[in-house]
């Protein structure tokens, strides 16, 4: 059974920076291409960025880009999200995903990652 376990959330003002890393287990890690996605209260689930099994593709969403960057180490079976420049309406449950044999440009699809984290909470203050 695979599990991906969000850290790093919490509470930070705005243009301030947070890390949140994805631990994952129970996969073979470095065969999955990894993706960030969030939900704020009362709105749909929104892609943020993603990374293919060996980081030598990434994409973000227009809100993010320039202020949030995406990594992987597959040694340790980690992904990481740093997001700098935090905004208020960043305010969302984070979460991590994990899916194999994703096109590129089928990244920002959710429907195409297998398994989910149990997110974690990120809240921007004004």
């Amino acid at each position: 059974q695979a599990h991906l376990v969000e850290s790093g959330g919490g509470l930070v003002q705005a243009g301030g920076s947070l890390r949140l890393s994805c631990a994952a287990s129970g996969l073979t890690f470095s065969n999955y291409a990894m993706g960030w996605f969030r939900q704020a209260p009362g709105k749909e689930r929104e892609f943020v960025g993603a990374i293919s099994w060996s980081a030598s593709r990434k994409v973000y969403s227009d809100s993010v880009k320039g202020r949030f960057a995406i990594s992987r180490d597959n040694a340790k079976n980690t992904v990481s999200l740093q997001m700098n420049s935090l905004k208020p309406e960043d305010t969302a449950v984070y979460y991590c995903a994990a899916g194999t044999s994703i096109d590129y440009n089928d990244y920002a699809s959710g429907g195409k990652y297998t398994y989910w984290g149990q997110g974690t909470q990120v809240t921007v203050s004004s």
